[in-house]
């Protein structure tokens, strides 16, 4: 038996530093982000569908456009949604398969940009909100992406409101100080997560 924890927070909230964080605590980490990068790099088991479907994003060598592909979704729930219908499906496959060659006993932390609006929430034991202040996202995501502000919010717009996920979440780590304050937090969640039973399927 092993412990699934959904992880996730909007755009620049601080998920992957909770991650990491979570990791050193002894979490067996899986990252959907990473999952998807390696569907869409050149030979992944998306590329071909996803640039039927939106072959603006289409790079040399018949690679996929990150940046272009993302400027056709964010905008344009469908398309965001007929997105996800391609890539979704594969990362699931992958993720389980990684979660059933986790060691018995083992907590593992699905690390899930849209955990609420997909529904993967409720296949897990417990579920992790990271939540910041709008102002430190949005300096956070510009820093790594040279993306403005307005894409940025737009962004921000696209995933689930802060407050409704802060509702359905099991437990929420507040990511408004510094790193060490951060890490105290997590290791608060953590000691919960190590109480609670197993019971995913």
């Amino acid at each position: 038996m092993r412990l699934r924890v959904g992880l996730t927070g909007g755009i620049g909230a601080g998920k992957s530093t909770v991650a990491d964080i979570l990791r050193d605590q002894g979490a067996v980490v899986i990252d959907a982000d990473a999952l998807a990068r390696d569907a869409l790099a050149p030979g992944g088991e998306a590329v071909a569908r996803v640039l039927t479907l939106f072959p603006e994003a289409a790079a040399a060598g018949g690679a996929v456009d990150r940046a272009a592909l993302a400027a056709c979704v964010f905008a344009d729930p469908d398309a965001r949604a007929a997105l996800n219908g391609v890539v979704h499906p594969i990362v699931r496959e992958r993720a389980a398969r990684i979660e059933r060659e986790a060691p018995a006993g083992a907590i593992v932390v699905h690390e899930v940009p849209l955990l609420f609006e997909t529904g993967f929430d409720r296949t897990c034991d417990a579920t992790v909100l990271v939540f910041s202040p709008v102002g430190d996202r949005i300096a956070r995501v510009a820093a790594r992406s040279g993306l403005g502000s307005d894409e940025i919010l737009r962004r921000m717009a696209a995933q689930i409101d802060p407050a409704e996920a802060r509702r359905l979440a099991s437990y929420t780590i507040d990511n408004d100080g510094t790193l060490e304050h951060l890490r105290v937090r997590c290791a608060g969640v953590w000691r919960e997560l190590e109480g609670l039973p197993p019971r995913a399927a």
